[in-house]
């Protein structure tokens, strides 16, 4: 094959091979991880919103019910003690009955402030479990797209693997030296483009018009002759 002839199906594939790897990058299942993981992120920021106020209230309350614990043992051991028969003596039964009766109130208050802290608590409850159903959801979501992203990477690496292994075929039917150059041409080239025919005054890889004298230069130029397109560098094919 002539050399720029197959140089120009090198381009070709190389185009595809581009086109291929913009698709890979670009995957519709992308922006579905990228939105279920978004979900999830905000979800979780709600939740550390809503957590916080209720590790206070939930300190709070534990602490409350622990206050009346030892409150109700207290009474309960006072209470024990009235009636076991050590005391005697009728003011210190009174007294003894006294304790018994201000604790059972201090508790009751207690278990009282306790239960307004619960109910309290009951709206931020709510929250949690409203955030975690959600993330439920938000989590099944994102394993989903994960899975339908990780087929559809899979698709288009097999189809860059197989049109790679066409471009390298075609590749190996050009002089390593012009190979090369083609190589640096297309890296410059902000059009990704290494190789184009000359059609007319214009060049195909940046569709710019080149002077009419260089044109016919290079169409009565010895074959084999390389010349560039002065606008984007491309190895210009007459």
């Amino acid at each position: 094959m002539e050399p720029f002839a197959a140089l120009l199906l090198v381009q070709d594939h190389d185009r595809t091979l581009d086109q291929m790897r913009h698709r890979h990058a670009t995957l519709p299942e992308r922006e579905m991880v990228s939105a279920a993981e978004s979900v999830l992120a905000a979800l979780a920021a709600e939740e550390a919103e809503v957590l916080a106020p209720l590790s206070e209230l939930a300190r709070t309350q534990q602490r409350l019910e622990d206050e009346a614990q030892g409150l109700q043992a207290q009474a309960d051991a006072a209470h024990a003690k009235l009636y076991s028969g050590e005391v005697t003596a009728i003011k210190e039964l009174q007294a003894l009955q006294a304790d018994v009766e201000m604790l059972r109130r201090h508790q009751g208050e207690v278990e009282e402030q306790a239960l307004l802290v619960m109910e309290e608590r009951e709206p931020f409850d709510a929250e949690v479990a409203r955030i975690a159903a959600a993330r439920d959801v938000a989590t099944a979501d994102l394993a989903t797209a994960t899975d339908a992203l990780a087929r559809a990477v899979a698709a288009v690496d097999a189809e860059i693997a197989a049109e790679t292994a066409v471009r390298d075929a075609a590749a190996a039917d050009v002089d390593a030296g012009l190979l090369a150059l083609y190589e640096r041409c297309r890296s410059a080239s902000a059009y990704r483009v290494g190789v184009a025919k000359l059609v007319g005054h214009t060049c195909q890889g940046c569709h710019l018009t080149i002077p009419a004298i260089e044109a016919d230069a290079l169409r009565t130029a010895a074959a084999g002759t390389v010349a560039h397109c002065d606008n984007c560098g491309a190895i210009l094919v007459p």
